[in-house]
């Protein structure tokens, strides 16, 4: 086994280490969510957290960790007589993204089951993480069926995995950390209320403290055990500290001030549900407990709303992240401080005041900073200069500087065929109808079109491939009984062998790849038509996100097309490039086509079961050909059929407004073999027919759909 990365050698991130030092001290806080672009020793300093908890008593033999002095009753290895117990190290479990079921929750012998009556299981990792720590990597992608079963865990304390009427409960408390790239799609809101606390990471702009994290890796890939042996010292300080703060922790004092305080700032902040109040109240406690006091001061209830409201407040996928601490201070200031009982002088918090460490560089001996040399790279810690050395680059490229290498280039006004105009706002997102591809997919769980799937309503039987994870019973019986005579069955019990097991075969939901291709030309640039086009492809988005879909954006304007967003699960990083999008120019309809079949023809190599469903939002006009050349309304129709022929399912959002209407948009969508309809008729309650008309749209001719869906 490699040596680990210490936890106290990481360098900056105060506030992650803080997360995970007080979960370390109170589990009852509820684990950490850490957000932050790749690089930032995420997981690093998770995986290090494990080497300073304490040591777990347990009874020996069990495979599902019973605390010797209170076994649980219903273990499947018990139950457990009185006796010594043993200790062991406390377990970091990590859950893959693609795990299957039986692989987090345990699996059942079925075969043995149905012919003995014997409950053989074979535990899963929710029950390898009782009592220690489950750890999520990429817990934004994780799949809903997972995310389902940890919802349950958590909740419940406990796993249960029923299987035809044979049923097996353990308790499985643990402490779940998840980490995650935002880039990448967002979490539920059911998963992200059951993580305690959240934090941001970055990587640090300073220079200086960069270096060190460069200088710790190296030192550490050069001998992990004496980097580890340098830091021993180091990381038995905050071991012990750790279990002092647990010791104390029943003595902490939350007194009636800190509790309004607690109840004020949940409900200034407007935050949904009571669980936020509690998990305040309990971080509160834990911060007091780590400074080595036992009442709780507003300096503790501040930082704990810092760290348990961020992720709780949010409205929707595409409002920022983040508390206003103006207001915060605002609402404590309300409530003056309670005075402390005879509290024991509070030891200085790690890292406030740091002093060389055994490589040379700072250290804070509460433990890691981002950089720390994990596989995930450097340090993050909030820039201090103002220096040139300091600026971070633009998060968006259209935000760059003309000469910039990221900065994409912008079409003249000349090549444009008129001024470009500035960004204006999306009108306010609605609810739309659902819009699906038609026929059966065979993709990503979601919520948007029909598939096979491991979950969903039972449609027929078949012969398992591989491990038998969902039994048909019915099936299998009616399989074996003919047998059963020439088995020599001679009691009530079914012979059972294994070529007669069944799989139940299934049919729910995939996520889609929805491609919004978008016209921001000139005809479109009216202030007002322009508000109304992003407030409905933003609603889409919405809806997107919801349905767990992944969402790509292609523009046109002036002279060419572009890919302004890849295929991506982040909903939010699409929000972002439509709300500065610009408008103005001529109108390359037939290149907006082009790329999207560019797009899509790649995004097929990747992932061939992700079905397509392309949106093109535009008022059908053409008059550009672009580098392509030709007729522009000849080159659109001839991309449209292109789309059409590799049975891409889309669908037109007219955009065309004004007493006279040239019905342009209405013959693309015959082109592309989709219905048409109207930015109006896109909401919830005036769509009722686009669900029938997408999914019946490659039988029946486009132009009859376009009529209906107007």
């Amino acid at each position: 086994m490699s040596t680990p990365y210490p936890f106290t050698a990481v360098v900056g991130q105060t506030d992650l280490r803080l997360a995970l030092l007080l979960n370390a001290v109170s589990p009852a806080v509820g684990g950490v969510l850490v957000r932050g672009e790749k690089g930032t020793a995420k997981s690093t300093a998770v995986r290090a957290l494990s080497a300073l908890l304490p040591q777990v008593d347990v009874v020996p033999g069990c495979r599902f960790s019973c605390a010797p002095a209170a076994p649980d009753p219903d273990c499947p290895d018990g139950p457990h007589g009185a006796g010594p117990g043993g200790a062991r190290p406390a377990r970091m479990v990590e859950l893959p993204v693609g795990a299957s079921e039986d692989r987090l929750v345990g699996a059942l012998d079925i075969e043995r089951a149905l012919a003995e009556g014997v409950k053989a299981f074979e535990p899963g990792l929710l029950a390898d993480a009782h009592r220690g720590i489950l750890y999520v990597d990429e817990v934004n992608l994780l799949h809903d069926h997972l995310i389902d079963l940890l919802l349950d865990a958590a909740a419940m304390g406990a796993s249960y995995v029923e299987r035809e009427g044979v049923s097996v409960r353990h308790a499985a408390r643990f402490l779940l950390v998840g980490t995650m790239n935002p880039e990448e799609g967002e979490l539920r809101p059911q998963l992200l209320d059951r993580f305690g606390l959240t934090v941001e990471v970055a990587a640090s702009r300073e220079p200086a403290q960069r270096v060190e994290v460069v200088r710790r890796r190296l030192s550490y890939e050069d001998d992990p055990a004496g980097f580890a042996a340098r830091w021993s010292g180091d990381e038995s300080e905050v071991r012990a500290r750790v279990v002092a703060a647990r010791a104390l922790l029943p003595q902490v004092r939350l007194g009636d001030n800190a509790l309004l305080q607690i109840a004020a700032t949940c409900a200034g902040f407007e935050v949904d549900g009571m669980r936020a109040d509690i998990v305040m109240a309990r971080t509160a406690t834990a911060l007091a407990a780590w400074a080595g006091r036992t009442a709780v001061l507003k300096e503790d209830v501040r930082q704990a709303a810092l760290l348990a409201l961020p992720h709780r407040r949010r409205r929707n996928p595409f409002d920022a992240p983040g508390l206003d601490e103006d207001k915060l201070d605002e609402i404590l200031d309300r409530f003056p401080d309670e005075e402390p009982e005879d509290d024991p002088d509070p030891e200085p918090d790690p890292g406030t005041d740091p002093e060389p460490g055994p490589d040379g560089g700072p250290e804070n001996p509460q433990g890691p900073d981002d950089g720390g040399g994990g596989p995930d790279g450097g340090g993050a810690v909030p820039p201090q200069g103002g220096g040139p050395q300091d600026a971070q680059p633009p998060a968006d490229p259209a935000e760059a500087p003309a000469d910039s290498p990221e900065a994409p280039r912008q079409p003249s006004a000349q090549e444009d065929g008129g001024p470009e105009q500035a960004a204006v706002r999306a009108a306010e997102p609605f609810r739309t109808k659902m819009l699906s591809v038609p026929g059966l997919g065979e993709g990503a769980a979601g919520r948007r079109s029909r598939a096979r799937t491991a979950h969903g309503r039972t449609t027929g039987a078949q012969r398992p491939r591989g491990q038998l994870t969902k039994l048909h019973l019915a099936a299998t019986v009616h399989a074996a009984a003919p047998h059963q005579k020439a088995r020599g069955r001679a009691g009530r019990g079914l012979v059972i062998r294994k070529d007669d097991l069944r799989q139940a075969t299934r049919e729910g939901r995939e996520g889609n790849l929805v491609l919004f291709v978008v016209d921001a030309s000139g005809s479109m640039a009216a202030r007002q038509r322009m508000s109304a086009v992003k407030g409905a492809v933003l609603s889409l988005l919405l809806d997107a996100y919801q349905r767990r879909d992944k969402v790509g954006l292609v523009t046109f304007r002036g002279a060419a097309a572009q890919l302004a967003l890849p295929p991506t699960s982040s909903v939010d990083a699409a929000a972002a490039r439509l709300e500065k999008l610009p408008t103005g120019g001529r109108t390359p309809l037939g290149p907006g086509l082009l790329k999207a079949h560019e797009v899509l023809r790649i995004e097929r190599l990747r992932d061939p079961s992700r079905r397509p469903l392309l949106v093109v939002v535009t008022d059908g006009r053409a008059t550009s050909a672009g580098a392509v050349g030709g007729d522009p309304r000849e080159l659109t129709a001839r991309s449209a059929r292109l789309l059409a022929a590799d049975k891409v399912a889309s669908v037109v959002v007219d955009c065309e407004s004004g007493p006279v209407r040239l019905g342009l948009a209405g013959a693309l969508a015959a082109d592309l073999g989709g219905p048409a309809v109207t930015l109006d008729g896109l909401r919830a309650d005036s769509l009722a027919g686009l669900v029938k008309d997408v999914r019946t749209a490659v039988t029946t001719p486009a132009s009859h759909t376009t009529r209906r869906a107007a």
